[in-house]
């Protein structure tokens, strides 16, 4: 159970709350710097041909966005989860399960949400709705919508909102938390002031807070502010977890950390 007074500030980095400031933003280009070394100096490995076209008419678009908000927001980092995005957007699976990641707008607080039924069932975290009555749901092709909170846990920082619509894209939800170590997964969200990003990464395993009576999911993935309440999805498609925050890890280093899907289901049998 998370505690009341100092929930979140014990565990996570400011990224899902706050712009990067300047030492950041530093350490960020000189870690970008050496993983660039590292991939200079390694064998270079057959891949998969890449469209040219398609990629440079994605980039392009991309670029644009990101070039129209400088400096308010400009790294290494976020150029490299742009052109990772604009590369798996291509894939017609990650296309399909960008249609159901919403954007969530909560008073000043921005995150993601993800639907998980036609009629208009969206899941977030309870942090990004946290005090606020006027909630907007942004679908990427359906627009805008008012959404109510249907319930919210703030102990697993889980809220489940709803809106009015029909035939809306939705994603599935996994009957249970289950996958291996270093699994690969997808995860869709809005960092910092980009919106629909889609990136990958892999699940390390749990991990144990001190403010929390059960463990989360730990991931080795570029999570940013913004990515809070971004579904993360397995290679059957379907949402093992919630990512919630960020940590620095003793042996992992930075990390992202999403609730098991598990705990909502054992909270909304509870009620």
């Amino acid at each position: 159970m998370v505690k009341e007074d100092d929930k979140h500030r014990d565990i996570i980095d400011d990224d899902l709350y706050e712009e990067i400031d300047d030492e950041e933003l530093l350490q960020l280009i000189e870690e970008e710097r050496k993983k660039s070394l590292l991939k200079q100096q390694e064998p270079s490995k057959p891949k998969r041909p890449f469209p040219k076209w398609a990629f440079w008419l994605i980039a392009i678009a991309m670029f644009i966005q990101v070039f129209a908000i400088i400096p308010q927001t400009f790294s290494i980092p976020a150029i490299d989860f742009l052109i990772t995005s604009a590369k798996l957007s291509t894939n017609d699976t990650v296309s399909k399960y960008k249609e159901a990641v919403v954007v969530i707008e909560a008073g000043n607080s921005k995150g993601t949400g993800f639907a998980i039924s036609a009629d208009g069932t969206i899941i977030t975290n309870h942090h990004v709705i946290e005090d606020e009555t006027t909630i907007l749901a942004a679908f990427p092709e359906q627009g805008l919508f008012d959404a109510e909170i249907v319930a919210s846990y703030p102990e697993i920082d889980l809220a489940v909102l709803q809106v009015e619509g029909e035939d809306l894209p939705h994603l599935n939800l996994a009957e249970e938390t289950t996958f291996t170590a270093n699994e690969h997964f997808y995860f869709i969200g809005n960092p910092l002031r980009f919106q629909g990003i889609a990136n990958e990464g892999e699940i390390i395993g749990y991990t144990q807070l001190d403010s929390w009576d059960e463990p989360v999911l730990m991931l080795r993935a570029p999570v940013y502010r913004g990515n809070s309440g971004s579904p993360v999805i397995n290679s059957e498609g379907n949402v093992i977890g919630v990512v919630f925050a960020t940590q620095n890890n003793e042996e992992e280093g930075k990390v992202g950390l999403a609730v098991p899907i598990d705990y909502l289901y054992e909270k909304q049998n509870s009620d």
